[in-house]
């Protein structure tokens, strides 16, 4: 076996899984204002940007070599219905048109949620001390919507209602926007991984948890049943959130389904990453492209990673 691992040139004629920056996706933190460029302490390396800023970064992330984005909104106000993510003149819709506007070859994706919008914190419509499920996916689907109408290439729900994806679905063909694609969060954990997240977006609950939304990290056949429900409603893509530590659900979910797939390299896996090679107990570069090459491994099609811009640096 050693004789094929004797050079570089052939280690890489024998290479079976292949990371390039085509393979991955930016997220990015929109706000209102203007010439804001805000760090995020639990996320170094990691900005919030007002509209203006997020155009010039945008260029720089292409400029990398990678060729989509995905916007996640923070709005100047929040209330308890989450109007801001169905606001025609909303801070995400607002970034997707001048991202297109400025660059009409970047692939803009947004994040379909009520979380980043809603002052109780919560991913959908409150009522009795509990997320409505129905409710919500009417407000979802008008948050899609809006985005599309804004020139979203691709929406995301991730907020892990039953059957929003059909009813986004649904609304898109209805509204002349049946080639907008939906990438499913299908199997998104309650994960512990999401703190830094939270930080960013200002969307950690007032009150309980997510847990009775989101999937138990026990669970795995339960992420492949998600995802196969997911198809028949419409999906064009699945996900499974986060990643690292959800590698063999990535595995199975590919394998019974044979769908795109994308994985998420959360924002808590990112900063423990930055902070041990920040203290020198990792060959931070070295690791980042290792664990970006085992998600790929693992059978992701796209991974999307706060360190994407920096790795395609890494891997030209």
């Amino acid at each position: 076996m050693r004789r094929l691992r004797r050079t570089e040139a052939l280690r890489d004629l024998v290479r079976e899984t292949e990371l390039s920056p085509a393979h991955l996706v930016q997220p990015l933190f929109v706000v209102a204002g203007e010439g804001v460029r805000e760090p995020i302490s639990s996320m170094p390396g990691v900005e919030r940007f007002s509209i203006s800023e997020l155009v010039g970064e945008a260029g720089e992330i292409a400029a990398a070599g990678i060729r989509a984005v995905l916007l996640f909104g923070i709005p100047a106000d929040k209330d308890e219905q989450g109007s801001g993510a169905y606001d025609a003149e909303g801070v995400v819709q607002m970034a997707t048109r001048a991202l297109k506007e400025a660059h009409p070859d970047l692939t803009v994706i947004t994040d379909v949620c009520l979380c980043e919008y809603t002052s109780h914190g919560h991913c959908g419509f409150i009522r009795d001390g509990e997320v409505d499920n129905d409710i919500t996916v009417e407000l979802l689907a008008k948050t899609a919507i809006s985005q599309a109408d804004a020139g979203a290439d691709v929406v995301a729900p991730s907020d892990m209602m039953d059957g929003r994806v059909g009813a986004i679905r649904h609304q898109l063909d209805e509204e002349g926007h049946s080639g907008v694609p939906i990438i499913a969060y299908s199997a998104k954990y309650a994960s512990a991984f999401y703190g830094p997240f939270r930080d960013a977006a200002e969307s950690t609950p007032e009150f309980g948890d997510r847990r009775g939304y989101q999937m138990n990290p026990a669970n795995a056949e339960e992420a492949v049943r998600e995802a196969k429900l997911d198809l028949e409603e419409g999906a064009d893509m699945l996900m499974v959130k986060p990643a690292t530590p959800y590698l063999d659900v990535v595995r199975r979910v590919k394998e019974a389904t044979e769908a795109p797939l994308a994985a998420f390299h959360v924002s808590g896996e990112y900063s423990m990453l930055k902070a041990a090679g920040a203290n020198g107990w990792i060959d931070e570069r070295a690791a980042v492209v290792e664990t970006l090459t085992g998600i790929r491994r693992a059978g992701a099609d796209v991974v999307i990673t706060y360190y994407a811009k920096e790795a395609a640096e890494w891997l030209r």
